[in-house]
């Protein structure tokens, strides 16, 4: 390995040892020779990658800081949605530079994530009380696709409006009045753009409104009007809410919004040069079972106490399919963690004084403006002025920027500026002398005296409890105690790639001149970043074999509908906009289904065989049905089935020869790297899950980003900027330009250190792993799919179901039992209900995969038991898995097996000794889903409710 460059061997776990023992057993004499054996040869790419040579850690920063040293740190004051913050160094240290927190998984185990869960339902408790609407979800992907779902909402909720039309407000940000427009068309709604201040300008009939809280010229209006007059005709307000102003202003739900929407960017979260930031969503009482994306809810454990998890599982995509009420699957887990702690940080007082701070600053602000003689465009404003001067916005733009300040070009004939926390008096005053202006000493505030804030808001003992550094230290390492992370151990999930996030690739998050840019800022400003984008977008095409990438999307489900987005144009342009049906197996990711609804198309389902491929026959059968109509496929490969599939050329072909184009999702591209590319075998279009195969952390549950590969035909039909600097066929998915730009420094750290040699390394390591992994337990539990040679792909299915109609023993309670052992269950019931889909990553070493395969083991010795007779299932190890420490320390203890084997079984520690201190101890057994759901609470519970 050395000859593949120094971060090559700490990149990938296995030695040349552990390789050649692990050969040995799964009956391989090489990597080559697995891989040769596994892959189809029809598949296979011989061009190689046209990647740079391997650099060092220091190598590869001192290369990426060249980029950074190309932008230019202007303080902006741009505003339009963005604001510069000041992140605490006590957050920054703790939870965004903290492995703990970012490489988490979302929380679908909640008894070994009750400490995300508990941030998370911090950041509902503070959305809920700053919007005064009961019931918050666990943050959303950018406030643009955020209204949208909000647009989607209402249209659900609205069930006897046959209207289709939606209205917005005239003063919405440009960049979610361009995601709205991307996202309506497809689905069939009209959008009624107006001034809607007047709610005569309202059409006669629609299901919902948008309107934005502060307006984007700074104006605080009051919509308890329109309120009224749009649930007189039978629709939903949605507000998009800044919640610092919310600290000072009525809450939405106090003058009439049904929805809430927004971004908890400026709640201390970098620029980043557009993301990643979490938007969040809150939604009036009867509409909580409608929400979009992830809710935490608090349920209670086997033993009574209170327990969190993600509530209200059946609108999960897999579930739901074509009728999932959103293609979103994800969350921003860690930027809403951030975003919350800044809350606790703060406290309601805290907030309120720096909110207060703002409106102050910018009351002094617009006094001056308005002295010198500049039209304001209204009398009341939080944090944003906007003045009309006369064909002289240029001019004015530039004085600023000579000042060292950027401001904003509405039009030429006017300009704002949009003050915020890290806004300096120098900063106001450099404004000031760019328009002319005084700055007086003092103003009066500008916040309309019927819309202050009365109600209280964050009353509960978290927002009060840790103000000092001290407290907030401890409180991030006991919620972080309580989880498992890559930190910990092995996350063997299937389809997810949990691999590691190199210290080096995170490091440059932090660097200020990537994360202080404003992604608005004047070209020269961010060459440094689109610099880097372009190296990254071209790198990224080139290793998938497709002609143009775009970053843009934000999650792996916006990549998906950019992609079928793009199709449906190219499409339409050829005369072919009767083409509306997309292919779907049934072994398919769940958010296919959903994204090939939400880009107007319908979903016809293709069955699969025993063996997990596509059927063949089925596939001729529906192609020929839909000769016409045919518009896509949409295919995973290697297969959810974890196999290389030999027909997916001739799939390609079928589809093709219809007329109907190909798309590969790239959840499993982590078997491929360096050996195929889906844009040479025969795919058109693919999304690249950055967050899976390209080593940004999953953060516990998000960020992520998914790029969409296309084909040459498809690059014209790329996502379009919503800031309108680049006229796009197709519109946005997301707000910026390059979506969660902030993060892409990780994926273009991690190819530029792997280098060609190492990332086909890292891919044959992986399908290495996987396979060693079948090999040592299909003896115990049946390797429910295979290949050429029975070989795997990158993953694994193990089939429990057998041994579940036998014993009793659920997938479940193996899941749970895998928690003493000291694991992150693999994924559950997914392709297969009652199987258990394994994805050890190239990351991992020999001794970690082998602690798992002996874990589970030894649970199948322990399955075996039930099935011997010498336990009932009820009262096994299992059921009552997984066993907290005050489960042990109990003074009575009634079970049918012994605390040892309970809390110490065998491997269940690093070392496999009981008297390892590593032992990972759950604060919780096991949580009653249904129970929670049956009783839904999404936000904080009192404190007593954690007492015995």
């Amino acid at each position: 390995m050395s000859s593949l460059g120094p971060f090559v061997s700490r990149h990938i776990g296995l030695s040349e040892a552990d390789r050649h023992a692990m050969l040995k057993t799964v009956g391989a004499s090489s990597v080559e020779d697995l891989m040769g054996t596994a892959m189809p040869e029809v598949i296979r790419s011989r061009d190689g990658l046209a990647l740079p040579a391997a650099l060092s850690e220091s190598g590869a920063q001192e290369a990426l800081k060249s980029y950074a040293d190309r932008n230019r740190r202007v303080k902006s004051l741009i505003g339009q949605g963005y604001r510069n913050t000041l992140m605490p160094a006590a957050i920054r240290r703790n939870v965004l530079e903290n492995p703990a927190w970012y490489t988490a998984y979302t929380p679908y185990q909640p008894e070994i994530s009750q400490g995300r869960l508990e941030a998370l339902l911090n950041f509902q408790t503070m959305v809920s009380d700053l919007t005064g609407l009961p019931v918050s979800g666990a943050s959303l992907l950018d406030e643009a696709s955020a209204a949208a779902e909000a647009m989607l909402l209402a249209r659900r909720g609205a069930r006897k409006d046959k209207s289709g039309v939606f209205a917005v407000d005239s003063r919405v940000l440009p960049q979610t009045l361009e995601v709205l427009k991307t996202r309506a068309e497809p689905v069939g709604i009209t959008l009624h753009v107006a001034d809607l201040t007047d709610p005569a300008a309202l059409p006669e009939a629609l299901f919902g409104a948008y309107v934005q809280y502060p307006a984007l010229d700074g104006a605080v209006d009051d919509w308890s009007a329109l309120a009224e007059a749009v649930h007189a005709k039978g629709g939903y307000l949605a507000a998009g809410c800044d919640l610092l102003a919310a600290t000072l202003l009525a809450a939405p739900g106090e003058w009439g919004a049904d929805i809430a929407v927004g971004t908890t960017q400026n709640l201390g979260m970098p620029l980043g040069f557009g993301g990643p930031h979490a938007a969040y969503m809150s939604v009036a009482k009867g509409l909580e079972r409608q929400l979009p994306g992830r809710l935490v809810g608090v349920s209670k454990d086997a033993d009574g106490r209170p327990g969190l998890r993600l509530a209200l599982q059946t609108r999960e995509q897999h579930i739901r399919r074509d009728r999932a009420t959103s293609n979103i699957c994800t969350a921003q887990v860690l930027p809403a963690v951030i975003s919350s702690m800044y809350a606790v940080w703060h406290g309601p007082a805290g907030l309120r004084v720096i909110a207060q701070e703002i409106a102050a600053k910018t009351a002094r602000l617009h006094a001056g403006l308005t002295a010198a003689g500049f039209a304001p465009a209204g009398e009341s404003a939080f944090d944003t002025v906007a003045v009309t001067a006369v064909g002289r916005a240029d001019e004015l733009v530039a004085a600023a920027l000579e000042r060292g300040v950027n401001i904003r070009r509405a039009d030429a004939d006017t300009v704002g500026v949009t003050v915020d926390e890290a806004t300096s008096e120098d900063d106001l005053r450099a404004v000031a002398e760019a328009f002319g202006a005084e700055l007086p000493a003092s103003a009066e505030e500008l916040l309309p005296r019927g819309l202050l804030r009365e109600s209280d808001y964050l009353t509960h003992p978290v927002f009060s409890s840790y103000h000092s550094e001290t407290a907030l230290m401890r409180y991030l390492r006991r919620l972080s105690d309580m989880d498992y992370g890559l930190d910990r151990g092995m996350i063997p999930l299937g389809s997810c790639t949990m691999k590691l996030n190199a210290a080096a690739e995170m490091e440059p998050v932090s660097w200020p001149d990537f994360a202080e840019i404003h992604p608005l800022a004047p070209a020269d400003q961010v060459r440094g970043w689109t610099g880097l984008v372009e190296e990254l977008e071209g790198w990224l095409a080139d290793v998938c074999g497709y002609h143009a990438v775009s970053v843009q999307p934000n999650a792996g489900s916006q990549g998906e509908l950019a992609g079928l987005l793009a199709i449906r144009a190219w499409q339409r342009d050829r005369g072919e906009e009767a083409r509306d049906v997309c292919l779907i197996p049934s072994s398919a990711h769940g958010t296919n289904a959903a994204s090939a609804v939400l880009a107007g198309m319908r979903v016809v389902v293709v069955a699969c065989e025993e063996s997990g491929t596509i059927d063949l026959a089925d596939l001729n059968a529906k192609i020929e049905e839909h000769a016409d109509d045919l518009a896509a496929i949409m295919v995973t490969y290697p297969s959810t089935y974890g196999v290389f599939d030999t027909d997916i050329a001739d799939v390609c072909d079928r589809v093709h020869r219809a007329g109907g184009q190909v798309y590969v999702d790239g959840a499993n591209l982590n078997a491929l790297l360096g050996w195929a590319k889906p844009g040479r075998f025969g795919a058109d279009v693919s999304h690249l899950n950055l967050h899976k195969t390209f080593c940004i952390p999953h953060g516990g549950g998000g960020p992520g980003v998914g790029p969409v590969a296309v084909a040459e035909h498809l690059a014209p039909y790329l996502p379009g900027d919503a800031a309108g600097e680049s006229e796009g066929l197709v519109g946005p998915v997301s707000q910026a330009a390059h979506g969660s730009a902030g993060i892409l420094q990780i994926p273009w750290m991690y190819l530029r250190m792997m280098g060609p040699d190492g990332l086909t390394a890292a891919t044959a390591n992986a399908v290495l792993s996987a396979n060693y992994v079948a090999a040592r337990l299909r003896d115990h539990f049946p390797v429910l799919y295979t290949g050429e040679g029975g070989f795997v792909a990158h993953e694994c299915i193990l089939d429990l179901r057998a041994l579940s109609k036998e014993t009793g023993v659920s997938v479940d309670d193996v899941a749970k039992r895998l928690i003493d052992y000291g694991f992150h269950a693999p994924t559950m019931s997914f392709p297969v209900t009652g199987a258990l889909m394994v994805e050890p990553t190239e990351s991992e070493d020999l001794a970690e995969l082998d602690r798992f395969c002996d874990a589970m083991i030894a649970i199948r010795g322990e399955i075996d038991e039930v099935a011997r007779g010498e336990v009932a299932v009820g009262d096994s190890v299992l059921r009552h898995a997984p066993h907290t420490a005050v489960d042990l320390a109990a003074e009575e203890w009634d079970r049918a097996y012994s605390r040892r084997k309970a809390g110490w079984p065998m491997g269940a520690n690093t070392s496999g000794l009981a008297s390892d201190s590593s032992k990972y101890w759950p604060p919780v057994s096991r949580v009653d889903n249904a129970w929670g759901d049956r009783n839904l609470a999404c936000s904080c519970p009192a404190p007593e409710a954690f007492g015995e």
